[in-house]
């Protein structure tokens, strides 16, 4: 005999799927991209665990990835609110992968003993394997599948983070795909992993390399994220979306690659990149501070403005910037020792321009910096300079006038303090305007003395209400502008809820008599 449902109940059962599907996908609006740091070790005199919370804590860093469990940073960490990204060398990989009993011991000593009060946000699982070490690449999932096992109810995704060598023919990214050596053995069994387990594809995505690599292809600008006229963004012919950044192009090469294997509902998340400030100039032109600064300033604003990739503008992908501190000894070019955002001592290396970022990364003294002539500059160099910064640069240079207040001390040093600090505050301190051919510095100590008062000390400004409004009013703004790209998406999104609901409904009310 054929069951009818009744009306009431049909409408009751309408409701609970529709508000199950509008509940679930306002959930996942509410998962906000974020930044983290990567933390490398092989830094002369690192800072002590507790200390190295309370850093993180006063730079309002909330996310951090950990290449090694430190067991003494996991036991700082706990309550501090600060989620850890946990990586598992690559050494260890043979052992996870051939043991379940070696896995279920990792987790019982890295993971159980801290988590949650020390939240671990994720597990990743070596790092590069197919390429830096292409001997344990076998018993690479097998240990994804343990550890998957010996995290029982704990909602921790794992994976393994992957190089961009991963992805062939990048551009136009609609035309990218796998490395098809690496396809059946190793990334369809990963994907469907990935898949199952609600997992990020993780990958080390570095813009910088593309346009070292590129042979003057890629315009530096491209890089770095700064606006292009339209005759000069990159376009995809296939699906004529407009590129105005390398970075967007890597992830969308990767959603491609991913679609062309079918699977398309795994997210990506970019477990390192950044750029590296320092080199020889003769093999790595652009590793500068200038161009680090630029980039990492405008990735973090890229991210926290949410803007998506032109394939899925809907999904922006949290970032973990390489690195927090220089780490002095690592081995390798000049280079690999300069991609931190602080040498070891916690100085920066170069000062963020990420205003609005609501705090993060608190090295962004944007309103108490100041450009002074660096220690050990050439005097002759500083001569140079400043002229150039009284002459053709327009700096106010009056008061280093005899007889004016900041007239003493009489030396070029001196003088040239005053005189770069007077162009860099009016150039509104951004990124370059304190250089001058490597004989300035920034400094965010107030360098005023006696009545001699620097431009842009805290004893000569003051901060009127309207400065105040107008910057509350560009925050609300700005917030404004987040909150109808994230209206946009969740209405498209409601709408297509409603639909299925809809279809549900005709299907249901059509068998009632």
């Amino acid at each position: 005999m054929e069951t009818k449902i009744p009306q009431a109940s049909s409408l009751l059962l309408i409701i609970s799927l529709t508000l199950f599907v509008i509940t679930g996908l306002a959930a996942r609006q509410d998962e906000d991209p974020y930044i983290g740091v990567c933390i490398g070790t092989q830094v002369s005199n690192l800072l002590a665990p507790a200390d190295l919370v309370a850093f993180l804590k006063a730079q309002q860093i909330k996310h951090i990835r950990l290449y090694d469990p430190d067991t003494n940073i996991l036991s700082a960490l706990s309550g501090a609110g600060i989620r850890v990204l946990l990586g598992i060398p690559n050494n260890q990989l043979l052992a996870l992968g051939s043991s379940p009993a070696t896995a279920a011991a990792w987790v019982a000593r890295h993971v159980l003993p801290f988590h949650p009060s020390t939240p671990i946000s994720a597990i990743a699982v070596g790092d590069d394997v197919p390429f830096t070490l292409p001997s344990v690449l076998p018993v690479l999932l097998p240990a994804l599948l343990s550890l998957r096992s010996s995290l029982s109810n704990l909602s921790i995704p794992i994976s393994t983070p992957l190089s961009f060598s991963t992805i062939i023919d990048p551009f136009p990214p609609s035309q990218a795909f796998f490395n098809q050596s690496l396809v059946s053995g190793f990334l369809l069994p990963l994907l469907r992993f990935l898949s199952s387990s609600s997992s990020p594809l993780m990958l080390n995505l570095y813009p910088y390399y593309v346009l070292t690599r590129a042979r003057g292809v890629v315009p530096l600008d491209n890089a770095l994220f700064r606006p292009l006229p339209p005759s000069r963004e990159e376009v995809d012919p296939n699906t004529l979306l407009h590129y105005t950044n390398v970075l967007d192009a890597m992830l969308d090469a990767a959603y491609f690659s991913m679609r062309n294997l079918n699977f398309t509902n795994i997210p990506v998340l970019i477990t390192e990149t950044g750029w590296p400030s320092l080199a020889d100039r003769r093999i790595e032109p652009f590793a500068s501070k200038d161009n680090a600064d630029t980039y990492n300033s405008n990735i973090i604003k890229h991210v926290l403005d949410r803007t998506g990739t032109p394939l899925h503008p809907e999904l922006t992908s949290s970032v973990y910037i390489y690195e927090l501190f220089d780490e002095d000894l690592r081995p390798g070019p000049l280079s690999e020792q300069h991609w931190g955002l602080f040498y070891g001592n916690a100085t920066p290396v170069y000062l963020l321009h990420v205003t609005g970022s609501g705090g993060l990364l608190a090295n962004d003294t944007t309103d108490k910096t100041y450009c002074v002539a660096a220690e050990g500059a050439d005097r002759r160099m500083l001569q140079a300079a400043l002229d150039w910064a009284c002459g053709p640069g327009r700096a106010n240079c009056s008061e280093i006038q005899p007889g004016e207040t900041c007239y003493d001390p009489n030396t070029v040093k001196a003088h040239a303090s005053y005189a770069f600090n007077s162009y860099y505050q009016k150039e509104g301190k951004v990124a370059g305007s304190c250089y001058f051919q490597g004989v300035a510095m920034i400094t965010t100590s107030d360098p005023s003395h006696g009545k001699c008062i620097f431009p842009g000390s805290k004893e000569m400004t003051n901060i009127t209400q309207v400065a105040l409004n107008a910057t509350q009013t560009s925050d609300a703004e700005r917030s404004c502008r987040q909150w109808r790209r994230r209206s946009a998406v969740i209405d498209a999104n409601l709408l297509h809820a409603l639909s299925v609901a809809l279809s549900v409904t005709m299907i249901i009310l059509t068998s009632i008599p």
